[in-house]
């Protein structure tokens, strides 16, 4: 996989495998100690059912997108839905 700068994927879009519009990607986190990517967070598509999101959700809503779920990050960042 190429090198994908974090400013470049702020704001793109979170499409599932399906090819449903999840919602926005929010923000990324990371293990401090390891330097691994842990989690996408992503802002829900308000027209999406909850139902149709297999990820958790945090209090404020965000939903946390295992980053061992992406699948491609072009126009929009594509994760494994099922």
């Amino acid at each position: 996989m190429v090198d994908i700068l974090a400013e470049n994927l702020s704001g793109k879009a979170v499409m599932g495998s399906d090819g449903t519009e999840l919602g926005m990607l929010y923000n990324i986190t990371m293990d401090l100690k390891t330097g691994s990517l842990s989690d996408l967070l992503v802002s829900p598509n308000e027209n999406l059912s909850p139902g149709r999101i297999p990820f958790e959700r945090d209090e404020s809503g965000q939903v946390h997108v295992p980053v061992g779920h992406v699948q491609a990050v072009k126009d929009y960042i594509v994760v494994d839905t099922s």
